[in-house]
This record gives structure tokens, C-alpha cells and sequence, in this order.
């Protein structure tokens, strides 16, 4: 009897857990209800595939990343309950959610911006309206044209935890107001639409299938290759130039209103390559020699154009760079340029006290580094690539940032601000029939790849 009510007791345990680990916020993705789980620390696919007693192919026919880079912990993922809900009701619900009314500074926003009214804040419909769509225009008694365009960036409204991510994207949001503002003038009007796509194809997907977006003429945002795939479709069918900010490794192809513009690796391998050889053999260069599956895509692909455009160049094995052997590749009276294995600062930066010992033995270097490296205290002199200008005078920019925002910018270059002024000055201009655009932090130059989008072949080389 006692062995019983014990196994009642962890039965019923049981059941008070499992109902606890299913409270989770709910959501639906085309017409099927789907759990939102943050992923925990220390916690793979299988267990949560037990936790929710759900096949792990499900979970990642929900989540297709997941098969390209496994789970990232503080991530959202969604889990299927099992159950389907009503299209309708679907499309309803998510116009309430996807708008980052979390993310802004309502108060400050609606008192400043008010003043001119001119931007009103981000609606429960996901709308922010430039001014009023029934205004007349004071001299010719017409009504405005009404232009609308969509802000797609993944704010992460719904994760419990703010990350930086989040914060940058804000910037960019409020940076494209700011741009909007400037171009609002007698004859136009823009209405921007705002959604939180986060790093749902899914929800990208349920966008285009809708009649969301149907009165759009221009898309600016999509932080994720996968995301951009899916909508080049849609900008196809609906002739809607899309302009995407970050992937830098999109496919083009095909897609002739889509706009890239980060530049490619291979667009960055050539600016080097150029800069290599109008040196005139002033510069020694050196690669670091390890495997091919640990090098970056971008070592790999600049190794190539040298090797193609006949440059020479050392190689150094990894174990002899921590070695004295080093000097033996050196060139005491050039300067040696060191092309790193990986352009991620944590993976490379154990290498740079060697370095360092080497410049203070008489050599001199130089690295081939990234433009987020800046900010770190590395010692040696580095040659990078950019999209963006040289800092230029923000004074007025930054007025007007604190006139409707009620606070003074602060951060380091590149600023995500002045990226979503720029961009979306730069996607009214291709509506306006213009193909380049001089910005605050970064120009752009369009070239066409193929028959298919296009790509920023503004890529300056920087060296200190």
C-alpha cells in the first residue's frame, strides 16, 4: 500500500511539473499554435524535445535554423502545441504584436515629436504615420501622395531579456524616422509600417502570404539571409525594392529588387588585393597556414584572389608564429603584412603578444584586421575594409536626434542610428530614380550582379 501512494504521489508530481514547464507565452505561426520558449542555459534539442514531448524533426521544421547552427542560449524558439487556430484570428493577433511599442520611449517621443507633427509614434498596428494622410496642401488645394514603407528588423519584443542586439536595432529604428522626418515635403507623405521579425522565417513567410503588404513600395530591413531568401520572392512578384542592411551573403541572383548593402567577401578580398599591389612590393605579406575547415570565409576567399592575381605571400604555420621560427618568414626591412586565420577578435587574439614581441624586436607590422576590431588595444598598426566614411561632422544630426528623442546619442562607430538615417534616405532616393547616395556614415554605389540585385561596391580600404 505504501508503494502505492508513493507512486501516486510521483505521478501526480509529475503532472504539476509538466504543467509548470508548459506555461510558456503562445503564439501562431500559419494558422498552427506554437509554444515561445527562451532557450536555458546547458539545455539541447533532445531535452527540450522530452520536456514538450515533441518530436526534435518538428522542432526544427518550426526552427530551420537550428539545423545550421544548433541552439543559441536566450534564443526564442517556437514548439508546437499540437493545435491550429483560425487564419484570421492568426493575422489579428500578430498585427497586435509584431510592432516594438516596448522598445521606445513613448512619453519623450509623443511630447517632442508632437511639437511639429510630423512623427507619431508606433501604433498597436504596427503603423507610424509621418503626418496627417488627409492634410491638404496649402497651395494647390490637392491631397499628398501617400507613399508606404515597411521597417522588418528583429527587435525581440517578445524575449524576456533586452540584449544589445536589440538596443542597436532600436537605434537604427529611431535613426529612420529621423530620415523620414527630413523627407517629408508638399507633395509626399511616408507612412512606415514596423515589424519585429526576429529570427522567424516564418513570420516572414506569413507577411507574403497576406495582403500585409500589398500597399508597400519599399522594404527596408531583414537581418537574416533565410529571411531575405524568402521575401526576394515576394519583391520579385510585387516589383518592391528590398534593401538589406547586415547579410552580407544573400543570394542575389534572380532577385533584381534586392539591394545588398554590406559588401561581399569577395568585393573586400579585391579592395585588398588593389591595395597589395599598388604598394609596388613595399609590403611583405604573411599568411597564417592552418587548416582550410578552421579558416574564415573571408581568409579563404583572399587567399584565393592573391593567389590568382600572382601576389606573393609567406606561409606560417600556427605552432611556428609561437615559436622563434617565426623570423625566418619575416622581412626585416619591408613591412610584413600578417593575414590572420579568422576575423573574430576572440579567436586571434592569443596570437597577438607574439606579434607584439616580434614589433618590438625591429619588424614592422602589420595586420589585416576587421572594422569592429577598433575598439580593442591591440598595439599593432591594422589594414581593414569599410563601407562607411570617414566620421564626419554630426552636430546637427545629433540636435535633431535630441530634439525628438529627449537625450544625447552616445556610441562608437559605426553607429546603428545613422545606418537607418542613411539606408532609408538611400531607399526613398531608388524610389526616386536615383542609384547612389552620400550619407552621414556611409555612401553607396549599386552594381548590378547578373540579371539579378544588387550589390555596395563602396569599399574603401583604411590603413592606420
Amino acid at each position: 500500500m505504501k508503494k502505492y501512494y508513493t507512486l501516486l504521489l510521483l505521478v501526480l508530481l509529475s503532472g504539476m511539473m509538466r504543467a509548470q514547464e508548459l506555461n510558456y507565452p503562445k503564439d501562431t505561426i500559419e494558422g498552427e499554435e506554437v509554444y515561445k520558449y527562451e532557450v536555458e542555459k546547458s539545455i539541447g534539442l533532445y531535452r527540450i524535445s522530452v520536456n514538450f514531448k515533441v518530436p526534435q524533426s518538428e522542432i526544427i521544421r518550426l526552427n530551420p535554423q537550428l539545423k545550421e547552427r544548433g541552439l543559441h542560449y536566450g534564443e526564442t524558439i517556437y514548439i508546437p502545441t499540437g493545435k491550429q487556430v483560425d487564419r484570421k484570428r492568426q493575422m489579428k493577433e500578430s498585427a497586435k504584436e509584431w510592432g516594438p511599442n516596448a522598445y521606445i520611449n513613448r512619453k519623450a517621443a509623443e511630447e517632442s515629436l508632437a511639437q511639429k507633427d510630423t512623427i507619431a509614434p508606433v501604433d498597436t498596428l504596427k503603423v507610424v504615420e509621418i503626418a496627417d494622410t488627409t492634410k491638404i496642401d496649402s497651395v494647390s488645394g490637392q491631397k499628398r501622395q501617400v507613399v508606404e514603407l515597411a521597417l522588418m528588423l528583429p527587435f525581440e519584443s517578445q524575449q524576456t531579456k533586452r540584449s544589445a542586439n536589440a538596443e542597436k536595432m532600436m537605434a537604427f529604428y529611431q535613426g529612420a524616422l529621423l530620415a523620414l522626418h527630413d523627407l517629408q515635403n508638399d507633395s509626399t507623405l511616408y507612412r512606415l509600417r514596423v515589424y519585429d521579425t526576429e529570427r522567424s522565417e516564418r513570420r516572414v513567410g506569413t507577411l507574403c502570404e497576406s495582403n500585409e503588404l500589398d500597399s508597400v513600395r519599399g522594404i527596408l530591413g531583414l537581418a537574416y539571409p533565410i529571411q531575405v531568401e524568402r521575401m526576394s520572392t515576394w519583391c520579385a512578384t510585387h516589383k518592391v525594392p528590398l534593401l538589406v542592411p547586415f547579410a552580407d551573403d544573400v543570394e542575389l541572383g534572380g532577385y533584381p529588387y534586392v539591394f545588398q548593402f554590406n559588401s561581399t567577401d569577395e568585393l573586400e578580398a579585391d579592395s585588398l588585393c588593389s591595395w597589395i599591389e599598388r604598394q609596388n612590393k613595399r609590403v611583405h605579406c604573411v599568411m597564417i597556414d592552418i587548416r582550410e575547415s578552421d579558416m574564415s570565409a573571408f581568409a579563404r576567399t583572399l587567399r584565393k584572389k592573391m593567389e590568382n592575381k600572382g601576389l606573393p605571400f609567406e606561409l606560417l604555420p600556427l605552432k611556428d608564429l609561437m615559436s622563434d621560427s617565426t623570423i625566418q618568414v619575416l622581412d626585416k626591412e619591408s613591412e610584413n603584412l600578417i593575414i590572420l586565420h579568422s576575423d573574430k577578435y576572440q579567436q586571434v587574439r592569443l596570437v597577438l603578444p607574439y606579434l607584439t614581441a616580434l614589433q618590438k624586436a625591429g619588424y614592422k607590422m602589420r595586420l589585416v584586421g576587421q572594422y569592429s576590431w577598433q575598439k580593442e588595444k591591440i598595439g599593432i598598426p591594422m589594414l581593414y575594409t569599410s563601407v562607411f566614411t570617414e566620421k564626419t561632422d554630426l552636430t546637427a544630426y545629433d540636435e535633431l536626434w535630441n530634439k525628438y528623442f529627449g537625450n544625447a546619442y552616445v556610441s562608437e562607430l559605426p553607429r546603428y542610428d545613422l545606418l537607418g538615417y542613411d539606408l532609408m534616405h538611400m531607399l526613398v532616393d531608388y524610389l526616386q530614380g536615383e542609384k547612389s547616395h552620400a550619407g552621414l556614415q556611409s555612401n553607396v554605389e549599386w552594381q548590378q550582379v547578373g540579371n539579378g540585385g544588387w550589390q555596395n561596391k563602396n569599399v574603401r580600404v583604411i590603413a592606420e
